[in-house]
């Protein structure tokens, strides 16, 4: 007598729930990859370029409410400043009022910011000479502001052209901090300091 045998599987239950799991795990795989796909490329519109070829950065001390403003002038004549914050070659990246403006309200919190510094980046360099001055726009103590003004050459390496500390003492006082000229390859070739007007040619702030 033939005896006929069942067999049962007690893995499909089993076999089910991971496959569940797997075309779960599956799908949100592809809603995360689909999502990303998706996301907005950053707007270029008004990017502004941080590739430098050289740096220019004055600085007083700390929480000094007075207003110093770095004026700068290529070798075609064209001067950087408040008010011509941009040109082909240079460009003003920050304009320091000293106290003014420097405390925000965010969320019900006030933030300081106590630093005063004021740069120009020059994104490419013509040979000739720079002119680099400082200019006193707005005193609120007596005692003289030291300024620290600084020229830095970024490329192929980081190498200081110029570092000086200068006091400026009275309101309109203009005085020329360095003079550099770089020669056809982008190099510093002559430094000087003969005093030169920047502040006659623009005017001033109106």
């Amino acid at each position: 007598m033939r005896v006929r045998r069942r067999f049962y599987r007690t893995d499909v239950g089993t076999d089910g729930f991971t496959d569940l799991l797997f075309n779960a795990l599956l799908g949100f795989a592809f809603m995360f990859f689909i999502a990303f796909m998706l996301i907005a490329q950053p707007e270029h519109t008004g990017k502004v370029d941080s590739k430098a070829e050289f740096i220019i950065t004055i600085s007083w001390p700390d929480n000094h409410p007075d207003d110093i403003d770095v004026l700068v002038e290529d070798p075609r004549g064209q001067v950087i400043w408040f008010d011509n914050k941009d040109t082909e070659v240079m460009h003003l990246d920050r304009d320091d009022r000293g106290s003014f403006h420097d405390q925000l309200i965010i969320n019900g919190e006030k933030i300081s910011n106590v630093i005063n510094q004021e740069t120009v980046s020059l994104r490419a360099w013509i040979p000739g000479e720079y002119v680099v001055n400082i200019l006193h726009y707005k005193a609120n103590y007596k005692e003289p502001v030291p300024v620290t003004v600084k020229v830095e050459k970024l490329n192929p390496t980081v190498t200081l052209v110029y570092y000086g500390v200068h006091k400026l003492d009275h309101v309109g006082q203009e005085i020329t901090a360095i003079r550099f000229e770089l020669d056809a390859s982008g190099q510093p070739i002559r430094l000087g300091s003969l005093q030169k007007s920047l502040l006659s040619r623009v005017g001033t702030k109106g």
